[in-house]
């Protein structure tokens, strides 16, 4: 399935940007695909197995569009209860279509982006809700090329499964799929993954804790650092299909941090139900998030001439301290909206490699097409072998963090944010207070009916009354 040539320019703002949020070109509208693939209740509406099943249908018809070959389609998943009724599904929609079903089980998000190109396939699909409880799930799609479908491509999927009479007369008898499975999906991507790794270097000696919140790498996260040499404490490795994140991984990394201590371990790696994220725990048991290991890498890579162009992408959310540590690096931080997919946009925009959330998603370009956990933990142990020195020597000099809040506030009703008058009046009142030593960022959640408040400034007491100011104001606009 290829990509269409439709990306946003990435957008670099100042130091000090109290701007709300960087302009972008309109996107086409989507009803099913969010901010990460379609997203919601399983067997329920809209994410029954009845889309499941037309969506299988429209991919298998736009990835064997052009091509002479029957169109090969991997699919992987997580550990949630209601994946085998979304694979099932997804899997006869393919075949009814004549494609040829790849079924790779439970694997990491990364893993498929990764078969995907290595085993030519021409479509990889994800079921998984990452860090949503087992109830959600939800369906990610990477074209063949390993990247995360444009906006574009997931709208005209969604206008294929409305009229399916685009999609032609379906193939009986010969002409219909089939399903295989890949039983080494697991090892092909522990040694992917093992190979992002420098090759001079060993993890011996070392104590990991990893947590794969009973998820998709509850397999393959403690083989591929225990194979590097590590003594691995694994937790979270025990799915029974409904405890996927439940008080572990990267959204509760406090199981993570006690056994941090508790053994004395050099590090904590914690991750979610994809593992396409990554929270890290240092050997004092403080966490560090995806800023902290952003500013680490980005600095070892600029003083190593290894960051192209000088240049880290990250979203509006990260904090200001990261850019400033940056810039004084002689560096620069080009910021996106709200989305891994679209830091990997801005990345292949502008050549650049290195890019991630605050959230923990991050992505090395030079090694991965999406945001992998693994991958990016073993950068930091890298760099932990290399110099010597202790996880908590090395986030806590990489970046002085600007006081931040994140308010989440629920309301009864999405409203356009330039319609909720009151909000807007408010908001210009804090940014003007705040000057160019702050920011502020209001925006919806992209899978959550939520309003999302985020404000840095120098003052910690004063951002929050900032922030309590705003969630005021935008009840007042969204009665209920």
């Amino acid at each position: 399935m290829k990509k269409k040539s439709s990306k946003p320019p990435a957008r670099t703002t100042a130091a000090a940007s109290p701007a709300s949020s960087p302009s972008t070109p309109p996107r086409p509208t989507r009803l099913l695909f969010g901010t990460d693939g379609i997203r919601g209740l399983a067997n329920a509406e809209p994410l029954s197995p009845e889309l499941a099943l037309r969506l299988g249908r429209a991919i298998t018809f736009v990835a064997g569009r052009g091509k002479t070959h029957v169109p090969r389609i991997l699919i992987g998943k997580d550990t949630r209860l209601s994946g085998y009724m979304l694979e099932t599904a997804m899997a006869s929609g393919i075949c009814s279509m004549g494609g040829r079903v790849i079924l790779c089980g439970p694997v990491p998000t990364p893993a498929i982006a990764h078969l995907t190109t290595s085993m030519r396939a021409d479509a990889g699909i994800v079921i998984s809700a990452s860090h949503n409880p087992y109830q959600d799930n939800g369906i990610k799609i990477f074209g063949a090329d390993g990247f995360k479908l444009p906006d574009e491509l997931e709208a005209e999927l969604e206008r294929l499964m409305a009229d399916e009479s685009l999609l032609g007369a379906k193939p009986t008898g010969p002409g219909v799929g089939r399903a295989d499975k890949l039983e080494d999906s697991r090892g092909r991507y522990v040694v992917f993954a093992k190979n992002s790794f420098p090759r001079e270097l060993t993890l011996d000696g070392l104590r990991i804790v990893v947590d794969a919140a009973h998820g998709a790498a509850y397999r393959v996260a403690p083989l591929v650092f225990s194979e590097l040499g590590a003594t691995v404490t694994a937790l979270g490795v025990k799915p029974n299909g409904v405890n996927i994140n439940r008080d572990a991984g990267a959204l509760h990394p406090d199981n993570a941090r006690t056994e941090v201590v508790k053994r004395g371990a050099d590090i904590g790696i914690a991750l979610d139900g994809d593992a396409d994220r990554l929270i890290v725990i240092d050997e004092k048991g403080q966490i560090v998030d995806g800023d902290a290991v952003m500013a680490m890498c980005a600095r070892r890579m600029l003083d190593d001439g290894e960051l192209r162009h000088k240049t880290l992408v990250a979203t509006v959310m990260s904090n200001l301290g990261l850019e400033r540590a940056i810039t004084a690096r002689g560096g620069r931080l080009v910021r996106t909206q709200v989305g891994d997919r679209y830091v990997v946009e801005a990345m292949r925009e502008g050549g650049f490699n290195l890019g991630g959330e605050q959230s923990g998603h991050l992505i090395f370009l030079d090694h991965a097409s999406t945001g992998d956990g693994i991958v990016a933990a073993l950068q930091v142990l890298a760099i932990m072998m290399r110099t010597g020195k202790p996880l908590s020597e090395l986030w806590q000099t990489s970046m002085e963090r600007v006081p931040q809040i994140l308010e989440n506030v629920q309301l009864a009703a999405r409203k356009n944010l330039e319609d909720m008058r009151t909000l807007s009046t408010e908001a210009a009142k804090v940014k003007d207070a705040l000057g160019k030593d702050g920011r502020v960022i209001v925006r919806w959640s992209g899978t959550e009916a939520k309003l999302r408040i985020m404000i840095e400034g120098p003052n910690d007491a004063k951002i929050r009354a900032y922030a309590k100011s705003l969630a005021d104001a935008a009840r007042k606009d969204v009665p209920g």
